[in-house]
């Protein structure tokens, strides 16, 4: 999977099978449970109720699904609902982050979600890294999941910029050499 993911950030196209992360009224094909798929990759804007939100969210979903890859742990954030969705992306990223995001925005919390996150640090993506997924979880690959999962949506990389991320060059030297020698 994570070398089509590759191929498909190579081509500079991205494809996300049952794409529903903001209205989750999906209209796929597929047998799989969109409350669900969107749960799992539902952006912060979404869970406090921020009404403006853009492309941005669509990078934060990627981050959701490259961290699961990269540190074999699918879904990445596993919320049982959207509160508790929110508490484990809490237990990630800190609340710290979480609350300049809050104030930056003018947002507050229900006070029973606000109860529910608690407070938390900021846990640093080496703690998630294991005998399993050490080759996976190269310096770029974090610093890509890094830059993708944050709260404030303003500071997710566009398309375009996470296109050009380092962890992609190998992919794209390939795919520049492929071209040459044809």
């Amino acid at each position: 999977m994570l070398s089509s993911v590759c191929y498909i950030w190579a081509t500079n196209t991205l494809y996300l099978m049952c794409s529903c992360s903001c209205s989750c009224s999906c209209s796929c094909s597929c047998s799989c449970s969109c409350s669900l798929i969107c749960r799992y990759f539902k952006g912060p804007e979404l869970l406090v109720d921020l009404q403006d939100y853009d492309y941005s969210l669509d990078l934060w979903s990627l981050g959701c699904m490259f961290a699961g890859m990269i540190f074999r742990k699918e879904p990445f954030f596993y919320g049982h609902d959207n509160y508790d969705q929110l508490v484990k992306i809490a237990k990630v990223l800190g609340t710290d982050e979480l609350n300049a995001y809050l104030n930056k925005y003018r947002l507050e919390l229900d006070p029973h979600l606000a109860a529910l996150v608690g407070r938390h640090s900021r846990k640093p993506w080496t703690k998630f890294i294991n005998a399993d997924n050490q080759h996976l979880a190269v310096p770029e690959a974090i610093d890509f999941v890094d830059k993708l999962l944050r709260y404030d949506h303003q500071e997710r990389p566009t398309a375009k910029e996470a296109m050009a991320h380092p962890y992609f060059y190998p992919i794209r030297n390939a795919e520049s050499s492929r071209t040459r020698a044809h």
